[in-house]
């Protein structure tokens, strides 16, 4: 039923995922320039985040402050895959130790920068949410958790990284103020 839109391109010049020819096997051949993850982590990723935080949205209907945890918990996840990256997340290294080996070979990779901007920004989502539901303001928790939801299920249903889309804007802006 969504195998149309999947094939689409809609990724981004930044995210947009480095083919793996027969000839260039081994992912570090194919990304010696650019660090790269196969681009079925994230989605994956993007699927237990989606999870959790539809579970974050139940919970504030009647118990705000176990939504403020589980959002803690899960606004934990988006920091550590912004610092360190989408393979060394929880969901990510899940993903790598667990699921991974048991699929065929990646076919596609895509860059790992701006996932981590993509993280960063859920992270921020998070983190306004927590303060939301734990401050006693739990509309603007639900609003913060209704928007890093839609991000996280275009991710994962659409492979269509809302982060990732906004990225090289970021990065040229860095660009220019640095060399200001």
């Amino acid at each position: 039923m969504f195998a149309a839109p999947m094939q689409l391109s809609v990724i981004s010049p930044a995210r947009r995922s480095t083919p793996l020819s027969p000839e260039s096997p081994s992912p570090t051949a194919s990304s010696a320039a650019v660090d790269q993850v196969d681009v079925r982590g994230p989605r994956f990723a993007a699927w237990i985040t989606t999870a959790v935080l539809v579970l974050v949205l139940v919970l504030s209907t009647f118990q705000t402050t176990a939504a403020a945890v589980l959002l803690a918990v899960q606004a934990v996840v988006f920091a550590i895959g912004a610092a360190r990256g989408p393979r060394k997340s929880p969901y990510g290294a899940f993903f790598g130790h667990l699921v991974a080996p048991r699929l065929g070979p990646t076919t596609e990779r895509e860059p790992v920068a701006p996932l981590k901007f993509a993280q960063l920004v859920g992270f921020l989502f998070a983190a306004v949410g927590v303060l939301g539901f734990a401050l006693g303001a739990p509309l603007v928790g639900t609003i913060a958790t209704g928007f890093a939801l839609f991000a996280a299920f275009l991710n994962a249903a659409f492979a269509f990284c809302l982060g990732c889309q906004i990225y090289p804007l970021v990065a040229r802006l860095r660009t220019q103020s640095a060399r200001a």
